[in-house]
């Protein structure tokens, strides 16, 4: 995908300030970081969601996020950490490749948890949620 800025990234048509790459994956600091040290992961083989990679593919980069996480432990001594990504526009994905956001957290930033994404469990209580599993085994 010649016109994906992440790709152009990955071959270096676009700078980014790299902190952490391998044959698989490339992390760099995000551009509009949300805290001290955002950092993107994202996997070398162009895939816009995780189904889109093959299981080998997904367990190097989820190895190469909690590396990368290391790496900023190491460097810039967070408190804590939220990880995670969006997945398609109703989840707020922009960029159509996928990348894992990694955001150091300190204590007393201001931000919350992955609870405070959003508050909207629905009309149908978890029982109901649960029996729809139920119907639909594999």
């Amino acid at each position: 995908m010649d016109s994906c800025i992440f790709c152009k990234i990955i071959t270096k048509e676009i700078t980014a300030h790299i902190i952490y790459e391998d044959k698989d994956s490339l992390a760099f600091l995000d551009i509009k970081p949300h805290s001290k040290g955002h950092t993107v992961v994202i996997p070398k083989k162009h895939a816009v969601t995780p189904f889109d990679l093959d299981e080998k593919s997904f367990q190097e980069l989820l190895l190469d996020v909690k590396k990368t996480m290391e790496r900023l432990r190491d460097v810039l001594y967070p408190d804590g950490f939220n990880v995670g990504w969006n997945q398609n526009t109703a989840a707020g994905q922009i960029v159509p490749h996928l990348h894992v956001h990694i955001f150091p957290r300190y204590n007393g930033d201001g931000g919350g948890s992955m609870h405070s994404i959003i508050k909207n469990p629905g009309k149908m209580n978890v029982d109901a949620v649960a029996r729809l599993f139920d119907k639909k085994k594999k």
